[in-house]
């Protein structure tokens, strides 16, 4: 579909691509000019839903809720409250110039915001048999369900090709070589990422399959995950579990001055101020041969219990774990389990925002279940994940039973004012 075919609405001219550029050059209202290529005023018909509990009486999932996607001091879809299913994927650029990567951010963060209200981004069903549908229509009638879609930044972005190397954010730079990566060549890297989350998994689908159709010509998919279960707690959430059956984010980031000492960017250029490093990894489980560990043995792995998620040194999941207690001559928790490998006290006080999700790719070839964690995270220093990977790699128990299969490193910039579109301070 070409971008004079995509009108913002059944009756307003349509905006080209020529006249994007124009448009942003000159300083216009970039409202408009973003939502190129999107519907402003397509009314879809998208039903209200209920709230519904989810069995858990402290949380309740609210179909209804949206997020503002415009002045915002943050991207949404990292502080926020953690939504039950993602669909995560990243880009190549394949075309050479900063006009198109241009108008691709511009023409995504029209859209996006349009999808985070539950709406439409063009015709569903277009005038005559012969023609197109600019939205794919499986979210049509749906309610927003608190999605979210988060816009990343590839290093590739800042390389020779497109003249923005002296944008380039302070830390963004690929990944080192980590002890214990395992990596595959077709699920790691990328120049673009985007990261959709929402409370209903179609939802999410659907963001991404729209953004991707937007992106023809300029960028093609390399990799995705799609994640179900949350694998993180949010402030007020009650902790998720992992695949292997344990509590996962006990500890995690959650009072604002640990997102501002430990999250959000602050001391490089003007335009990254506010951002954030994404880093993910795609983490393969052997569940069978775990699955086949003696509970004792899981627990000492990970140094907690498994059914109420205590540190081995405490009762309730809440209680701050002991290190330094011994019993028999050995130390309760012990030193290879994870916990004692990630915690704070233990790593220099250095702490990570998780935003992980559980997934499966079915069976693999040997015809035993391929699942695990897809493990995002959010930090103001990539060297803070690095110091802990270093240490987890190394000598975590946990090793026995994971691999990381899959990798990747973006800069998420701040959420744009109205009237503007994610990175448009790298054009000017």
């Amino acid at each position: 579909m070409t971008d004079e075919q995509q009108a913002a609405d059944g009756t307003r001219p349509p905006v080209s691509r020529r006249g994007l550029i124009v448009g942003i050059a000159g300083g216009l209202a970039a409202g408009a000019a973003a939502g190129a290529g999107v519907a402003t005023g397509v009314s879809g018909g998208h039903a209200s839903a209920a709230a519904r509990t989810t069995g858990d009486e402290t949380e309740v999932v609210d179909l209804t809720r949206s997020h503002p996607f415009y002045g915002q001091a943050h991207q949404a879809g990292i502080e926020t409250e953690q939504q039950r299913h993602t669909v995560y994927m990243t880009f190549d650029l394949t075309s050479p110039l900063a006009s198109d990567l241009q108008v691709l951010l511009a023409r995504w963060s029209g859209a996006i915001a349009q999808l985070m209200k539950g709406l439409p981004i063009g015709s569903v069903e277009p005038d005559g048999t012969s023609a197109v549908a600019q939205d794919t229509g499986e979210a049509y009638g749906l309610s927003p369900a608190s999605l979210t879609v988060t816009v990343g930044l590839g290093p590739g972005v800042f390389d020779d090709r497109f003249g923005l190397a002296a944008k380039r954010p302070k830390h963004l730079a690929p990944l080192p070589d980590l002890p214990s990566d395992q990596l595959q060549k077709a699920l790691t890297g990328g120049d673009l990422s985007l990261q959709a989350c929402s409370d209903d998994p179609q939802v999410a689908y659907h963001a991404i399959r729209d953004l991707t159709r937007m992106a023809r010509g300029v960028a093609q998919t390399r990799w995705t995950v799609l994640g179900f279960g949350r694998a993180s707690a949010g402030k007020g959430q009650t902790t998720p579990r992992n695949l292997m059956g344990f509590k996962d984010g006990t500890r995690n980031i959650k009072e604002q001055s640990e997102f501002s000492e430990f999250v959000w960017v602050g001391d490089d250029q003007a335009w990254t101020r506010g951002g954030s490093y994404q880093i993910v990894r795609k983490i393969q489980m052997n569940i069978e041969t775990w699955d086949a560990d003696p509970i004792g043995d899981q627990q000492d792995v990970f140094g907690r219990t498994k059914a109420v998620g205590a540190p081995l040194t405490g009762k309730r999941e809440s209680d701050v774990p002991d290190f330094a207690a011994h019993r028999g001559g050995s130390a309760v928790i012990p030193p290879t389990s994870h916990v004692a490998l990630a915690a704070h006290e233990n790593n220099g006080g250095v702490k990570i925002l998780r935003r992980g999700y559980n997934y499966t790719d079915g069976l693999n070839q040997y015809g035993l279940l391929d699942a695990g964690l897809l493990f995002l995270a959010y930090v103001n220093d990539p060297q803070h994940f690095i110091t802990l990977q270093t240490r987890l790699g190394g000598s975590d128990r946990l090793n026995e039973y994971i691999q990381h299969i899959g990798s990747g490193i973006f800069f998420t910039p701040a959420a744009p004012r109205p009237g503007r579109f994610i990175g448009q301070e790298l054009f000017a």
